[in-house]
C-alpha cells in the first residue's frame, strides 16, 4: 500500500470514530409520552383478559358438551374429604360424586405388613352414572360432579361402640330436583347401607336409569398376583343363579345378569366387595360385570373388574337401598351378608362337606387349642379315625397282596414268555384267595371327594392367612420357603420345608404297601413330582398331608407287626369267596381275547357277536344238563 492509500485510510477511520464520539455525548433520549404509554399498558390489560375469557369460555364450553347445561356448572370444582374411623376400617368419602376414595381394614395387612387398602380406582368406587340431556358422550359420571356434603365442616368422624352415622350428599339442580346420595356407616360391621334418592329428575334424564358403578376391581393383596389372579372373578347372582366372570385372558365377553339380583360381587383370594340390593332378593335389577388381563412382567398377571347395577327410575321421587360388603372371605360375615358363595369350598356335589363339617370342625378344635399350626395336627389325627373304616380296607388289601406275591412271583417265572397265560393264572389266584384287584384302589377313591374338601378349606380359609406357625414357617396360606435355589429346577426356585417332609413319608409309605415289584421305578418318581408340585401349596395343606401320611405309615406298621388279627395264607384260603365285579369284567376280558384268536384275520366285531353268542349258549346249555329234572324226580 502506498503513501496516499494509507493516508486516506487513516483519514477515514479519524473522520469515523470523531463522527460516533460527537453523537454519544450530543444524544439525547426522545421524551415519553404519558398519554400514549398508558393507552399501550391498557390494550395489552384488554388483551389479555379477552383471552382469558375465551380460555374460560372454551372450558365452559367443554363442560357443557361433557356433562350438559344441567350439570355443566357442578364439574371443575375444589374436592372435599369426609374420613370416617371405625374399629375396623377407615372410610374416605370424596365430594366428586360422593364415592368412596379409600377402605383400609386395621386387622389385616398386605404381604409388604402395609395396612390392607382395597380400593383401586383413584376416582373411588360406588360411583352413579346417569344419562343427561345434549351430553356428547351420552353418560354422566357423577364423580366428576362435586356434591354437597350435610356434616357442617365435621370432615373426621370416628364412630364406636354401637354407633353409627348417615353422611348426605346432594346434588341440586333446582328448588325441587335433586340427587341425594346416603351412606350409613356401623361400627364393628364391613358393610355400609348406601341410599340412592332420585327426586324429581324426570325431566333431567334422557333415560329413565341409574347405574351404580364398582371400576378397576380389588386391590391385590398377596405376594403371588398370580395366584391372587387365579382366585379372582367377578360374580353375578340373580333368579338365585350364578354367573361368573374370570378375565384370565386378553379377549374376555362381559357377563350380564336380569331379573331379581341378589348380589353382584367382585373377590380377590381372600376379600371381596358385594353391591346388595335391600330388600335382600326382592329388586328388581340388571347387572353386568367385565373384566381386562394385565400381564405386569415375566412372573405376574393382573385382572381388573368393573361391576354397573342398573336400576330403573319410574319417576317423582324414588329412593333406593343396597347394603355395600367390603371386607374379608370370612365365611361367618360373609354368611351373615348372604354372599358366602363366594368362599370357595369345592365343586358344587363336595363344598357341603367343606361347608358344613370340616370348616365348622377345624375352627372348633382352633378355639380350643388357640393354634391353627395345632389346630391342623388335632384336625389331620381326627380326619384319620373317620377315615379308618375306609384306610384299613386300603391297608388290609396291601397285605393280602404282599401274601400272594411270592405265588404271583413264581407264576411269573413259570409263564414269563406267554402274557395271556400270565393274566389268566393271576385271575385263578386272584379267585382262589378271594382277592379283589382293586381292593386297594376304591378306598382311597372314596376319600379323594373327602381329602379335596379339606384341600379347598385349607387353602381359602381366611383363618391361616399370614399365621406364623413356628421355625421358617410364618405363613400358613403361603407356600414355606426352606431356601431358595440358584437355579430353576423342573420349574421349582424355592424348597419348600413341609413338601420335602411331604414327599419323604409318601415314599415311605409307598415303598411300605409295595407289592409288585415291577412298580419299584413309581415308589421313587410319585413322591419327587409330588414334592415339586407341593412346594407351592399353602404350608398349612402340606403340614396336614404330612401328618396323615405320618400316621398312615404308623398304621400299615402295626397292622403287618402287632395286630392280632394278621392274616395269613392259610386264612386266605379258608376264607369265603365272592367274585368281585372287577373279576368278572376281567375274565370278560380274556374270554373275548381268547376267542379273537379263533377269528380269522381281518374279520369283524359282527363276527366276535356272534361267536360270543354261541359260546353263552353252549355255556347255558351244558348248565342246564347238570341241573337235576326237578318233573322227574317228582314223578317218580
Amino acid at each position: 500500500m502506498d503513501k496516499k492509500n494509507l493516508l486516506g485510510l487513516v483519514l477515514i477511520t479519524l473522520i469515523f470514530v470523531g463522527y460516533m464520539v460527537y453523537n454519544s455525548f450530543n444524544y439525547r433520549p426522545p421524551e415519553i409520552n404519558q398519554t400514549n404509554n398508558k393507552q399501550t399498558l391498557q390494550e395489552k390489560k384488554d388483551t389479555a383478559n379477552t383471552f382469558k375469557e375465551v380460555i374460560k369460555e372454551s372450558d365452559s364450553s367443554i363442560a357443557i358438551r361433557k356433562f350438559g347445561e344441567d350439570f355443566s356448572k357442578f364439574s371443575n370444582q375444589t374436592e372435599d374429604f369426609i374420613t370416617i374411623e371405625t374399629d375396623l376400617y377407615t372410610a374416605i368419602i370424596s365430594s366428586n360424586g360422593a364415592a368412596i376414595r379409600k377402605w383400609t381394614l386395621k386387622k389385616y395387612n398386605k404381604w409388604d405388613k402395609v395396612p390392607t387398602q382395597l380400593i383401586a380406582d383413584k376416582k373411588g368406587v360406588l360411583g352413579l352414572s346417569i344419562t343427561g340431556r345434549g351430553v356428547a358422550d351420552d353418560i354422566i359420571d357423577t364423580r366428576n360432579l362435586k356434591f354437597q356434603f350435610n356434616t357442617n365442616g365435621n370432615n373426621n368422624i370416628k364412630l364406636s361402640n354401637n354407633d353409627s352415622i348417615v353422611i348426605n350428599a346432594t346434588l341440586t339442580l333446582n328448588d325441587n330436583s335433586q340427587i341425594i346420595r346416603s351412606y350409613t356407616f356401623y361400627n364393628g360391621k364391613y358393610y355400609l347401607n348406601a341410599g340412592v334418592q332420585m327426586k324429581n329428575m324426570d325431566s333431567f334424564l334422557r333415560l329413565k336409569n341409574y347405574n351404580l358403578d364398582w371400576k378397576n376391581g380389588l386391590t391385590y393383596q398377596e405376594v403371588n398376583s398370580v395366584g391372587e389372579s387365579d382366585a379372582a372373578e367377578a360374580v353375578l347372582v340373580s333368579n338365585e343363579e350364578t354367573s361368573t366372570l374370570n378375565a384370565n385372558s386378553t379377549d374376555v365377553e362381559p357377563v350380564s345378569s336380569i331379573g331379581t339380583l341378589d348380589y353382584a360381587a367382585i373377590k380377590i383370594k381372600y376379600f371381596a366387595t358385594a353391591i346388595i340390593p335391600q330388600p335382600f332378593r326382592q329388586t328388581k335389577a340388571s347387572a353386568t360385570a367385565s373384566g381386562k388381563f394385565y400381564n405386569t412382567n415375566d412372573e405376574g398377571k393382573i385382572e381388573k373388574y368393573d361391576l354397573s347395577v342398573k336400576i330403573p327410575y319410574y319417576g317423582g321421587v324414588q329412593t333406593d337401598n343396597f347394603r355395600v360388603y367390603i371386607g374379608p372371605l370370612d365365611y361367618d360375615l360373609c354368611e351373615e351378608n348372604g354372599i358366602e358363595g363366594l368362599i370357595n369350598l369345592g365343586w358344587k356335589i363336595i363344598r357341603p362337606i367343606g361347608e358344613y363339617f370340616m370348616l365348622p370342625f377345624f375352627k372348633m378344635i382352633y378355639n380350643l387349642v388357640g393354634n391353627y399350626g395345632i389346630a391342623i395336627i388335632l384336625f389331620s389325627f381326627v380326619m384319620k379315625l373317620l377315615l379308618y373304616p375306609l384306610s384299613i380296607k386300603q391297608m388290609q388289601s396291601v397285605q393280602k397282596m404282599k401274601l400272594i406275591n411270592p405265588e404271583l412271583n413264581k407264576m411269573r417265572e413259570r409263564y414269563k414268555d406267554d402274557q395271556m397265560k400270565q393274566q389268566q393264572e393271576t385271575m385263578r389266584i386272584y379267585g382262589d384267595y378271594g382277592i379283589n384287584p382293586a381292593g386297594g384302589c376304591l378306598p382311597l377313591l372314596f376319600q379323594l371327594p373327602i381329602l379335596y374338601a379339606l384341600w379347598a378349606v385349607l387353602s381359602n380359609v381366611i383363618d391361616l392367612r399370614q399365621t406364623y406357625f413356628g421355625l421358617w414357617i410364618t405363613d400358613l396360606s403361603q407356600p414355606d420357603v426352606l431356601f431358595k435355589l440358584p437355579f430353576s429346577l423342573l420349574g421349582l426356585k424355592h424348597i419348600s420345608g413341609l413338601a420335602l417332609a411331604m414327599g419323604v413319608t409318601m415314599f415311605l409309605q409307598q415303598k411300605q404297601s409295595l407289592t409288585d415289584p415291577r412298580q419299584k421305578a413309581m415308589v421313587y418318581m410319585m413322591p419327587i413330582m409330588f414334592t415339586i408340585m407341593f412346594a407351592y401349596l399353602p404350608a398349612g395343606l402340606n403340614l396336614y398331608y404330612f401328618v396323615f401320611n405320618l400316621l398312615s405309615i404308623g398304621q400299615q406298621y402295626f397292622i403287618e407287626n402287632f395286630s392280632k388279627s394278621k392274616l395269613t395264607l392259610e386264612d386266605l384260603k379258608k376264607a369265603p369267596k365272592k367274585e368281585s365285579w372287577m373279576q368278572k369284567k376281567m375274565k370278560e376280558a380274556q374270554n373275548l381275547a381268547e376267542m379273537q384268536k379263533k377269528l380269522p384275520p381281518g374279520a369283524s366285531y359282527k363276527d366276535l357277536k356272534d361267536l360270543k353268542n354261541k359260546q353263552n349258549q353252549k355255556n347255558n346249555n351244558s348248565q342246564n344238563k347238570k341241573r337235576p329234572n326237578n318233573r322227574n324226580n317228582t314223578n317218580k
